[in-house]
């Protein structure tokens, strides 16, 4: 029987070698920070611009972070060497959160934009907290375990 660090952590979903899911995340995260960013502006100002834009920002959080999430709930079901590691489960739980709580986070600033303070910002915060959680045990599946890198045997 192999152990689990003789199991396959290749990427399954990729592009030259080049792992989607970690091309992806990216813009999730971007966008999740900067609707907490957005919502400090509009506490600070009040200008009805800036629910405009975490409209926007909220919403391309989700929908980005729903696209990252198919694609990295693909990579954990293809992949033995992934599905075997603890920091696996525990990112994909902290994603489902982050996807979740950014969903609840755009619906509440297009079907009640009045009560982006404080249910807003406190989202947009709890948003950001779960990428900081995500982020983390992703970087543990790429930076302790190597999953996904490309790994030459050339000195």
């Amino acid at each position: 029987m192999r152990s689990v660090a003789d199991k396959d952590i290749s990427s399954a979903v990729a592009v030259a070698g080049h792992p989607l899911h970690a091309m992806l995340v990216h813009f999730p995260i971007a966008f999740v920070v900067a609707t907490l960013g957005v919502d400090v502006f509009y506490w600070w100002s009040a200008d009805p611009f800036w629910v405009q834009v975490g409209i926007w920002s909220a919403s391309a959080a989700f929908l980005l972070g729903v696209l990252a999430s198919i694609v990295g709930t693909l990579e954990l079901l293809a992949v033995p060497g992934i599905r075997v590691r603890v920091a696996s489960w525990n990112h994909a739980i902290a994603a489902m959160v982050l996807v979740a709580t950014a969903g609840a986070n755009a619906g509440l600033r297009l079907y009640h934009p009045e009560q982006v303070l404080p249910n807003g910002l406190m989202l947009s915060t709890l948003a950001s907290m779960a990428v900081a959680f995500a982020g983390w045990h992703g970087g543990k599946l790429v930076f302790d375990h190597g999953v996904g890198l490309i790994i030459s045997t050339r000195q």
